[in-house]
C-alpha cells in the first residue's frame, strides 16, 4: 500500500513540474511578444492624409497706453475710460462677453535721469537718484471675432474709441479636434489599404494590428491680408481694413504596423 502511495505521488510530482515547465514556457513566450510584438514577423506602412479648412474665428488684442504724471488715480480713471469705451463698442457690434479676456494691465514708473558730470579739479559730490516723474499706464484686451464680415469695421473701431494700439490679428479654427480627428480616420484609412496592398505583393496577409504611431501633428498655418496698418490716431472717416482670413490645412501622418501571417 505505502508503495502505491508513493508510486502515485511520483506520478503526480512529475506531472507537477512538467504542468509547471509548460505554464513558465506560456508565460516567458506570451511576455516576449507583448515587449516586442512579432519582431521578426511585422511590417510597417505610413501615410498622410489633409484637409483644407476655412478659419471660424478671427483673434486680436488692443491696447490702451495712457501716460501721465505722477497722480496715479487720475490717470487710471483716463486709462479705464478709454478701455471701457472701446469694450463698449466691440459689444456693440454683436461680439459676445465670452470672447473679450483682459490680457494684461501693467503701471510703469517714468524716470528722470541727472547729468553729475564734474569739471576736471572740482570735488566730486554725489550724484542724486533717479526721479520718478510719471507713470505709464497699460491695458490690454484680446477680442474673438466671429463674424468676419465685421473684422474690418471692429478692428479700426477701437482705435477710434480709445484704443492706440492694435496687434497679434491671427485667424484659427474654433473646434480644430473635429477637424483633426476627420483627417487622422483618413490617414489611417489610406494605410489599411497601402498595408493589404503591400501583403498581396509580398504574397502573405495581413495579421492583427500591433501599433498606430501620429508623427508630428496638425499644421495650422495662418494665412493674413491687411490692405491697412495699425496703431495711432485713425479719424473717424478713415476706411476699415480690407481683412481676408485664407485658409489653414491640418495634416495628419501615421504609421501602423501589422504581424504578417
Amino acid at each position: 500500500m505505502n508503495s502505491r502511495i508513493k508510486d502515485f505521488i511520483g506520478v503526480a510530482a512529475v506531472l507537477g513540474v512538467i504542468f509547471f515547465a509548460y505554464a513558465a514556457w506560456v508565460y516567458v513566450d506570451a511576455f516576449s511578444k507583448s515587449i516586442e510584438p512579432s519582431s521578426f514577423r511585422s511590417f510597417s506602412v505610413s501615410a498622410e492624409s489633409e484637409m483644407v479648412a476655412i478659419p471660424d474665428i478671427a483673434q486680436f488684442s488692443f491696447s490702451v497706453i495712457t501716460q501721465g504724471g505722477v497722480n496715479i488715480a487720475s490717470l487710471q480713471t483716463q486709462n479705464v475710460e478709454k478701455v471701457n469705451n472701446a469694450i463698449t463698442f466691440v459689444k456693440s457690434q454683436g461680439v459676445e462677453d465670452k470672447d473679450i479676456k483682459t490680457q494684461n494691465f501693467s503701471l510703469e514708473p517714468r524716470y528722470q535721469s541727472f547729468s553729475c558730470a564734474r569739471p576736471f579739479g572740482n570735488e566730486v559730490q554725489a550724484c542724486p537718484p533717479p526721479e520718478i516723474v510719471g507713470y505709464t499706464i497699460t491695458q490690454t484686451v484680446q477680442v474673438k471675432v466671429r463674424d468676419f464680415a465685421k473684422i474690418g469695421t471692429i478692428v479700426s473701431g477701437v482705435v477710434e474709441h480709445g484704443a492706440n494700439s492694435v496687434s497679434q490679428l491671427s485667424f484659427t479654427i474654433d473646434n480644430p479636434d473635429t477637424i483633426e480627428s476627420a483627417v487622422r480616420t483618413q490617414a489611417i484609412q489610406k494605410a489599411k489599404e497601402k498595408a493589404e496592398a503591400v501583403a498581396r505583393a509580398g504574397g502573405f496577409k495581413v495579421g492583427r494590428l500591433l501599433s498606430i504611431q501620429e508623427d508630428g501633428g496638425p499644421i495650422y498655418p495662418f494665412y493674413e491680408k491687411l490692405d491697412t496698418g495699425f496703431g495711432g490716431v485713425v479719424p473717424a472717416s478713415a476706411p476699415s481694413p480690407v481683412i481676408e482670413p485664407g485658409s489653414q490645412k491640418v495634416k495628419v501622418f501615421v504609421t501602423l504596423v501589422y504581424e504578417i501571417q
